[in-house]
């Protein structure tokens, strides 16, 4: 079996989990956390970073920062992750989704504008499959009606946007490490990317339980207490040494995901020009991180019978999101503004196929195999 996922592992993972065990600072904020904090901003050029339990967490932080509340409205596409709308919703907000893009399966730039109230605060930009989104133009119209701008590069890491790394153009980010994104630790954790020094310090009362303890522990106060609105949102420190293992080959598995994501385009642009499928689109300006390659095919009837197919072939391909729109919490929460034209129809074509750092290429030349058998 060609399995969908294999989270990373580059051979010191294990070594540094010991090590953190054994240690005497095994919850948050300890010596391995330091390591990642210090690679991220050197490498993201950012203004300070946050690891997080997870994405959904980093995002709820910046729901927080934004002083979010009752009848705010959030823009944001519906082809994403149920984490991106849930965090605003916490807190209140109305959702309102946009359409994508059929080429990145991005947001819409053009279409944001004219969804803009009085009760717009925030845009989220979701850079899908590790590509970034149109972010001149989106962060011109947040300029334009003083709006706030959160990316949601969960699946961004290493992906830039003309020169500038995913996460930090907004005035928030957030990364995951889950296990089946390009860098994991071990097996579900978040950043939270502020690029905004006025948040900087409020975010990390935030994480702390709403607590002023970080400024205590750098002695910028005699003791620490209660002071705002805040949870647990601080990773353990056992989770970012297996995090470090992956951060200290980065490049290699970058580079690795590449070269397979480039196996695929190559093996499957014969069934691209025959018309049997399209290949993904990586839009100039953009440096993508190869998180996933995925193909799409004629209609919802065509995807089911390939990954049955696929499936009897022990190859462990996948659909993606069900569009949050047309979900029960999504018609409760949000509404879609303007003409549904290519979220659900393009979504029902996607299949995400096997991808992840260390995939041979033999199994690339099977999965190629197998897709040109179905339609041959």
């Amino acid at each position: 079996m060609i399995p969908f996922n294999k989270p990373p592992f580059t051979g010191n993972e294990e070594k540094y989990v010991l090590e953190s065990m054994k240690s005497s600072k095994i919850s948050g904020d300890g010596e391995f956390t330091k390591k990642c904090h210090k690679w991220f901003e050197d490498r993201l050029k950012c203004k300070k970073v946050l690891l997080s339990p997870s994405c959904t967490h980093a995002l709820e932080m910046a729901a927080i920062l934004l002083d979010i509340k009752e009848g705010d409205e959030v823009i944001m596409p519906s082809y994403t992750f149920v984490s991106t709308a849930d965090a605003f919703v916490l807190r209140g907000a109305k959702i309102v989704f946009v359409d994508i893009r059929p080429d990145t399966m991005n947001i819409d730039e053009t279409k944001i504008e004219e969804t803009i109230t009085p009760k717009t605060k925030v845009i989220v930009p979701v850079h899908y499959a590790g590509v970034a989104c149109e972010m001149d133009i989106i962060m011109d119209i947040a300029t334009k009606y003083n709006l706030f701008v959160v990316e949601d590069a969960a699946q961004g890491m290493m992906s830039t946007y003309k020169g500038k790394a995913l996460g930090t153009i907004g005035h928030l980010g957030a990364f995951s490490f889950h296990e089946t994104k390009n860098y994991t630790s071990a097996g579900e954790g978040g950043l939270l990317i502020i690029n905004d020094e006025n948040f900087v310090q409020r975010a990390e009362i935030i994480r702390e339980k709403g607590t002023n303890r970080s400024l205590f522990f750098r002695g910028m106060v005699d003791k620490y207490s209660w002071v705002d609105l805040g949870s647990s949102y601080l990773m353990n420190d056992v989770s970012a040494a297996y995090l470090w293992g992956n951060l200290e080959k980065a490049d290699e598995i970058n580079q690795n995901r590449l070269n397979s994501w480039q196996k695929y385009y190559d093996g499957l642009k014969e069934l691209e020009e025959k018309g049997f499928i399209s290949l993904p689109k990586i839009p100039d300006g953009c440096v993508q991180n190869a998180h996933m390659f995925y193909i799409k095919v004629k209609d919802l009837e065509e995807r089911t019978a390939l990954l049955d197919y696929l499936k009897e072939n022990d190859i462990g391909a996948v659909f993606h999101y069900v569009p949050l729109h047309s979900a029960p919490a999504g018609l409760k929460f949000g509404r879609f503004d303007g003409d549904d034209i290519f979220t659900t129809i393009e979504s029902e074509r996607l299949i995400r196929l096997p991808m992840y750092y260390g995939i041979k290429d033999s199994e690339i030349s099977k999965v190629i195999k197998s897709i040109k058998g179905f339609f041959n």
